[in-house]
């Protein structure tokens, strides 16, 4: 029996399928061979996403199979197949893009099935740049084939950085494209109340039939279920009834696996069984995007000059990037005054500074901190509690709480390992304090002057 193009392929993917994972091998299942011309051998792949990742993981293995079973040497070339639904190559040919609105009604109807979603996060809002295009791209293919690549999907970053946002966006692609599957958004705190609930009642079989019943999971904020050896306990058991399963599990957190402290090792592992992707600050261009597709929203005009102007002065936070903007419009709008670059500077006087804005860390803050009251900043990771440490060591915490971004778990840690309860304490302790005492009012203005000078 003469072989055909089908058979030759088949046999290529046999030979190296004892080497691989089952999601690598569930992707190279779906190539189909598409010519052979000369020592050109031309393969079709489901997406632009499935295109890159095999041409940089799998093209040698699947060169070296060839040449093993037949003899010759071959060029092997990836082609996304031809479809009408959009792909992640889509995604892929510039540094920064917007994506095309569609279904926006269709993706508005479905919010409605499941509590918290948001109908705007959706892939068709959310901007592409180099920070984020690998975590976008991954989103976007277990949406499209959920289980199937990537189990789990675990998404980790800073805060406003578009966390939340891929993940509705997963889950609303999953409604609208697979409206037979069931789906549960739910964050890391409502999941540990609910279990709390469900415990105090005697329900907590009703608990886990919720929640091990989906085709998809996502858990928003995993990082707060560290040191919660009950949750801990009930979300592995939940993982391991889904993944089991093969359902689709995506997961957030502000930090990676290896950076959660108090997170239970046989979670930390699992979480490692599928594609861990950060997100990173947006660049410049990312950022001026945003502002332009926000502005597009609000049905807007804005000048360039004055998504440059805001884009330059907040570069790191996309929900103060963007809340910026809103402030800028609803103030033109309530006194009718055209969006300017003049108008945008007085609005914003008191949130954007003059000069770009030099990225604050929890470093520079113990350093700034441990020199105005001439201790050294191992002071603050020491056990030591001493009123000339410890009140030192808690308007570290209240400035690194007020002036970055990190989660009280971060701030923990890195004021040796304390626990985040003990950061909100301080953090609530000055916040009450500094409204009845001028002094302290006055060190922390000081103290938040010379960090902001660097």
């Amino acid at each position: 029996m003469v072989k055909n193009l089908d058979d030759f392929w088949a046999d290529t993917l046999s030979r190296v399928s004892s080497r691989l994972a089952t999601p690598s091998l569930n992707w190279l299942r779906e190539t189909k061979p598409q010519s052979l011309k000369g020592n050109t051998l031309t393969i079709l792949v489901p997406s632009e996403f499935a295109k890159n990742w095999i041409e940089s993981h799998y093209r040698d293995d699947l060169r070296a199979a060839w040449r093993e079973a037949y003899g010759l040497e071959c060029d092997i070339r990836f082609t996304v197949a031809t479809q009408e639904k959009p792909v992640p190559g889509a995604l892929f040919p510039s540094d920064t893009e917007l994506i095309p609105i569609r279904k926006k009604k269709q993706v508005e109807e479905i919010s409605q099935y499941i509590k918290g979603l948001n109908p705007r996060y959706s892939f068709e809002n959310f901007i592409v740049g180099a920070s984020n295009r690998f975590a976008h791209a991954a989103a976007y293919a277990v949406s499209e084939s959920p289980a199937k690549i990537y189990n789990p999907l675990f998404l980790y970053g800073g805060v406003g950085l578009g966390k939340t946002h891929l993940m509705q966006a997963i889950a609303h692609y999953v409604l609208a494209h697979h409206p037979s599957m069931k789906v549960s958004y739910v964050s890391s705190e409502t999941f540990t109340n609910e279990l709390i609930h469900a415990i105090q009642e005697g329900t907590t079989q009703q608990f886990r039939n919720r929640y091990r019943n989906v085709d998809l999971l996502l858990i928003d904020d995993i990082q707060f279920v560290a040191g919660k050896d009950a949750t801990q306990e009930e979300f592995f058991h939940t993982f391991d009834a889904l993944h089991q399963a093969s359902k689709q599990i995506v997961i957030s957190s502000d930090r990676s696996p290896k950076e959660i402290a108090t997170l239970e090792e046989r979670l930390r592992t699992r979480f490692e069984w599928g594609l861990i992707c950060d997100i990173q600050p947006p660049d410049l261009e990312t950022r001026m995007a945003i502002l332009r597709k926000k502005a597009e929203i609000e049905n807007r005009e804005v000048p360039i000059e004055v998504c440059q102007y805001i884009a330059e002065r907040i570069p790191s936070n996309v929900r103060e990037l963007e809340g910026a903007l809103i402030r800028l419009l609803a103030y033109t709008a309530l006194h009718r005054k055209p969006v300017t670059l003049d108008v945008c500077k007085e609005v914003l006087r008191d949130l954007l500074p003059d000069k770009k804005q030099v990225p604050i860390t929890m470093d520079t803050i113990k350093k700034i901190v441990a020199d105005y009251y001439h201790l050294d900043t191992s002071d603050f990771t020491a056990k030591r509690r001493t009123r000339n440490i410890a009140f030192p060591r808690q308007v570290a915490m209240y400035l690194c709480r007020t002036l970055t971004d990190a989660s009280l778990p971060r701030i923990g840690e890195q004021f040796g390992g304390r626990d985040h309860t003990t950061v909100l304490h301080a953090y609530e302790k000055l916040e009450a304090e500094r409204k009845q005492n001028p002094d302290l009012e006055e060190t922390l203005q000081e103290l938040t002057r010379r960090i902001r000078e660097g």
